[in-house]
């Protein structure tokens, strides 16, 4: 290797390395002709509780059920009269006029994997086919509102890990996970964020360094080699230099902004997913962990709430103040619930396990009502008592309210697959009670 050669990698392999890892997910994405509903919604964040959380303890409070079941929590009064929440949101229960409940949800798997692909892509395990999460789809179908290079499919700050989201579509329409910690002094992201603690400055003086020794011949530089090693040395500065790097520099937000939200992963993810909706990212997953509490379920709850309650409120409220709201979805759910009968035994020590029989969701904004609640519970919310609501319900409410006919076939892609984005939906069992 000459030493010109060996410079321009040694300065260039981490940048480059990371930009063959982003690009893939924002170039060339598609906007392929699709059927339209009346929808109006933008963008989604889902806020997806990983490991399943407790309906009882959030949105479907059983104040008047044993202390085996409610674990002496009780229920709090809301803005809108007879909604009630857990004692553990005080400042949810301050906007219920601003989001619906579903506390209705209801499938048969109990395993984390088979009940997250359920409420991700619609479908059952099996048959040979890896479908698509509606986070995917919605990538592929409204991509094209995206700027300034971003993905169209972001999970802060990992995936779900529980298969592969993107599917028959392939990784072009991966969710980009950002890795690092957005509550931390620099948020590093890969692929936007330099690394080794080289900063942006720095990193701009390895360029004009490279660009001082670019000194090969005008048919040299023209080799089409050349021209695109070139291109993604341009890609590189336009993602580490550009507002790209911008959105996710969270250091640009007011401190008062920061702390509204909480200074701590889950609510700076929050803050951070906000940004990315102002970019015109579609799709947001917030990858929420430690709410699959089989032991100490109270302990873990007393942490993990409050984070939870203040973040997701600030969230909110924010996006209505910034106009943002009636076009953002916001989406709370986790696979399943957690057992209404409370574990109080060695070793769970007052733990709740895996519950899908009924559990609770959240939706508001993007033209979904507020201050209502889908469907109810039996007492000690074991079991759905009127109006059960299944994931493919759920699903097909989102793709309604963000324009997409949930009937329509999947639009070109790898396999050449024509079947319905969502087989079996029934329009009639859709969210649309709470439909603005």
């Amino acid at each position: 290797m000459k030493r010109r050669e060996f410079l321009k990698a040694a300065l260039t392999c981490g940048v480059l390395g990371s930009v063959a890892k982003v690009c893939p997910a924002f170039a060339g994405l598609e906007t392929p002709v699709k059927s339209r509903t009346s929808g109006r919604a933008k963008s989604v964040i889902e806020l997806w509780i990983w490991g399943g959380p407790s309906h009882i303890e959030s949105f479907d409070p059983k104040p008047q059920a044993s202390h085996d079941y409610n674990g002496g929590h009780g229920a709090i009064p809301t803005n809108v009269d007879g909604l009630f929440l857990s004692d553990y949101m005080p400042e949810m229960a301050k906007i219920a006029d601003k989001f619906s409940i579903i506390r209705s949800m209801t499938h048969p798997f109990r395993g984390h994997e088979t009940a997250t692909y359920l409420m991700q892509t619609g479908r059952t395990l099996g048959g040979g086919i890896t479908y698509p999460a509606i986070g995917a789809m919605l990538a592929m179908l409204n991509g094209g509102n995206v700027q300034h290079n971003l993905p169209a499919y972001v999970a802060l700050t990992t995936t779900k890990g529980r298969f592969s989201e993107c599917g028959f579509l392939g990784d072009k329409y991966s969710p980009f996970a950002t890795s690092g910690n957005p509550a931390a002094k620099t948020f590093q992201v890969d692929g936007y964020t330099p690394v080794g603690g080289v900063t942006a400055a720095q990193m701009r003086a390895k360029f004009d360094f490279l660009d001082d020794l670019d000194d090969f011949a005008p048919e040299q530089k023209n080799h089409p080699e050349f021209v695109k090693f070139d291109r993604a040395g341009s890609d590189a500065k336009n993602i580490l230099f550009g507002k790209a790097a911008e959105v996710f520099d969270l250091s640009r937000e007011p401190l008062a902004m920061r702390q509204r939200y909480g200074m701590n992963r889950f609510g700076q993810s929050c803050l951070c997913a906000r940004r990315l909706v102002e970019a015109g990212v579609p799709y947001i997953t917030i990858n929420a962990s430690g709410w699959d509490t089989h032991k100490k379920h109270f302990e873990a709850l007393n942490r993990l709430m409050p984070e939870m309650d203040r973040a997701l409120h600030a969230l909110l409220t924010d996006l209505q103040e910034r106009n943002l709201f009636d076009q953002t979805i916001v989406w709370w759910t986790g696979e399943f619930g957690r057992t209404p009968k409370i574990d109080w035994h060695a070793p769970w020590q007052g733990g709740r396990n895996h519950h899908s029989s009924c559990f609770s969701a959240m939706v508001a904004g993007g033209g979904f009502a507020g201050g209502k609640v889908v469907g109810s519970s039996d007492a000690t919310g074991d079991f759905v008592a009127s109006r059960p609501v299944s994931p493919v319900d759920m699903l097909g409410s989102l793709y309604e309210r963000c324009g997409i006919d949930p009937s329509q076939p999947f639009p070109s892609n790898p396999i050449g697959l024509r079947e319905p984005i969502l087989p079996g939906a029934d329009p009639k069992t859709r969210l649309r009670e709470i439909y603005l």
